[in-house]
C-alpha cells in the first residue's frame, strides 16, 4: 500500500492539538455514559423495579449489542463515504452533534422504569454515534502527520483520551455523585428522581461540545486525490466498498491480514479493561472504593504509555511496538494469574495498562500506513467493523475458562488466549517497510 503523504507536511501544532482534544472529550463521554455512570443509573435506579423476568442489566446488554451491530453495518460504508476528504469534517461534526444532543436528552430520563426504554435507546445511539465518529476522526490522522510523526501524534491523541476520561470521571463524581443524603456532590444537586445524574449528563454534553469544537474549526478539509468519488452516496458506498475490498485483496493482502489480527488483539485488550475491575474485587481482594482509584491510575499509566509508545513507533515502526507490547502484556497477565492479593493486582494491572496504550496507538498508525492515499476512510471503516465483528471472543473465552476450571481467576487465561492468537496473526502482517517499495495508490 502507499506510504505517500500530502497536506500533513504543513500541519501546525495547534491543528494537532485540536484533533487530539476531540479524543479528550469523546473518551470521557464514553466512560461516563456507557461504562460508569449513566449505564449504572439505568440498571440500578431507573430499572430497579422493572417488572418481568428480564432485568434492566439484561436489556442494557441487548441495547449495547444492537448498537454494536449498527456500527458493524454502517462503519465500512461510512468509511467509503468519508474517503471524499471534504466530507470528513462534515461527518465528524454531524456525528459529534448527534452524540451531544443524545447526551443532553439523558437529562430527561427520570428515576422511573417507564423511562428505561427511552434511556436504553439514548445510550445505544450515543455509543453508536461515538464509534462511527472515530472513522472520519481517524482518517484525519494522515492529514496531520508524516511517516516520521504519525506514531507520536496518534499516541498524543490516545493519551489525551485516557486523561480526558480521568478528568471527567473525577469531575462528575465529586461534582454531582459523591456523598450521601438528599443532596450530593460539591454542587449539592438533589438526589430525588435522579436529578444529580441527570444534571451530570448535561454537564458531560457541554464538556464534549467544548473539546469537539476545536477540530471542526482548526483542521481544514484535505484535497481529495479522487474528486470523482465525491459524488458517491452513502448507500452507493456499499457497492464501492465491495469493489475496493476485492481490489485491495489482489494488490496487498496485508491489509486483510492486519484487519483480522488487529481485531483479535484489540478485543483481548478490551477484555482486560472490561473484566479487570471484576477480577480485582472477586479474586484479588481489592475494595470497590479502591477500584475507582485503580481505574484513574490505570488511565493515567495507559496515557503515559501511549505517548512514549508513539515515539518508539516513529523510530522503530508500528509492528515492532505492537509485537513487543503484546508479548509484555501476555507475560504480565500470566504472572498475575499465579499471584494473589491487592498489591499483586495493582502492580501487574498498572504494568498491563502501560503496554495497552502503545498497542492501541500503534494499531491505529499501522492501519493508516497500510491504507492507500485517499482511502483512509474505507480502511478505518473496516477497522471499526472487524473490531465489532469479533467482539464476542474475549467475553466468550473469559466465561468459558471460568466454567471449565471452576474459578474466576481462570477468566484471565481466556483473555490471554485471545491475545496469543492476535499476536500469532500479527506475525503474518508485513508492512511496506519490510516488503520493499510500496505500490502507488489509485
Amino acid at each position: 500500500m502507499s506510504e505517500l503523504r500530502s497536506p500533513a507536511q504543513t500541519a501546525r501544532r495547534s491543528q494537532i492539538l485540536a484533533w487530539a482534544l476531540w479524543d479528550f472529550g469523546a473518551t470521557g463521554l464514553n466512560a461516563v455514559v456507557v461504562t460508569f455512570v449513566f449505564s449504572v443509573y439505568l440498571t440500578d435506579s431507573v430499572g430497579a423495579d422493572l417488572p418481568g423476568d428480564i432485568s434492566a442489566t439484561g436489556y442494557l446488554g441487548w441495547a449495547l449489542g444492537g448498537a454494536g451491530l449498527v456500527v458493524a453495518l454502517l462503519a465500512p460504508a461510512t468509511g467509503v463515504w468519508v474517503d471524499a476528504a471534504r466530507r470528513r469534517r462534515r461527518a465528524l461534526a454531524t456525528l459529534s452533534l448527534a452524540a451531544l444532543a443524545l447526551t443532553v436528552a439523558m437529562g430527561t430520563v427520570r428515576d422511573d422504569y417507564h423511562y428505561l426504554a427511552f434511556g436504553l435507546i439514548l445510550i445505544a445511539a450515543t455509543s453508536a454515534c461515538v464509534d462511527l465518529a472515530t472513522v472520519p476522526y481517524n482518517a484525519m490522522l494522515r492529514q496531520l502527520s508524516t511517516p516520521h510523526t504519525s506514531g507520536q501524534i496518534s499516541g498524543i491523541g490516545l493519551g489525551l483520551g485516557y486523561i480526558g476520561s480521568v478528568v471527567l470521571l473525577l469531575a462528575v463524581y465529586f461534582g454531582f455523585i459523591a456523598g450521601d443524603g438528599e443532596h450530593t456532590g460539591l454542587l449539592g444537586v438533589p438526589v430525588a428522581d435522579g436529578q444529580n445524574v441527570r444534571t451530570a449528563m448535561v454537564f458531560v454534553a457541554i464538556w464534549f461540545g467544548m473539546f469537539a469544537l476545536p477540530v471542526l474549526i482548526a483542521v481544514p478539509s484535505a484535497a481529495d486525490p479522487f474528486p470523482d468519488r465525491d459524488r458517491t452516496g452513502l448507500f452507493g458506498a456499499y457497492r464501492t466498498l465491495w469493489s475496493e475490498i476485492r481490489g485491495e485483496w489482489r494488490r496487498d493482502r496485508n491489509v486483510v491480514y492486519y484487519l483480522i489480527a488487529s481485531a483479535v488483539f484489540r478485543d483481548g485488550l478490551t477484555g482486560i479493561f472490561a473484566f479487570g475491575a471484576v477480577l480485582g474485587v472477586r479474586v484479588y481482594g481489592v475494595s470497590q472504593a479502591d477500584v475507582l482509584l485503580f481505574g484513574v491510575s490505570a488511565s493515567v499509566v495507559a496515557a503515559v504509555g501511549a505517548v512514549i509508545g508513539g515515539r518508539f513507533d516513529d523510530r522503530f515502526g508500528a509492528k515492532p511496538v505492537i509485537l513487543a507490547s503484546l508479548v509484555a502484556i501476555i507475560a504480565v497477565g500470566a504472572t498475575l494469574m499465579a499471584l494473589s492479593g491487592p498489591r499483586a493486582f495493582w502492580a501487574c494491572g498498572l504494568l498491563l495498562c502501560l503496554f495497552i496504550g502503545p498497542t492501541l496507538s500503534a494499531a491505529r498508525t499501522l492501519m493508516m500506513r497500510l491504507s492507500a492515499e485517499g482511502k483512509e476512510g474505507m480502511a478505518f471503516g473496516l477497522y471499526t467493523t472487524t473490531g465489532r465483528a469479533v467482539s464476542y471472543l474475549a467475553p466468550m473465552l473469559f466465561s468459558t475458562f471460568i466454567a471449565i476450571f471452576g474459578t474466576d481467576r481462570a477468566g484471565m487465561g481466556g483473555i490471554l488466549v485471545v491475545l496469543v492468537v492476535g499476536l500469532a496473526a500479527m506475525l503474518a502482517v508485513k508492512p511496506a517497510s519490510s516488503r520493499g517499495p510500496a505500490l502507488p495508490a489509485g
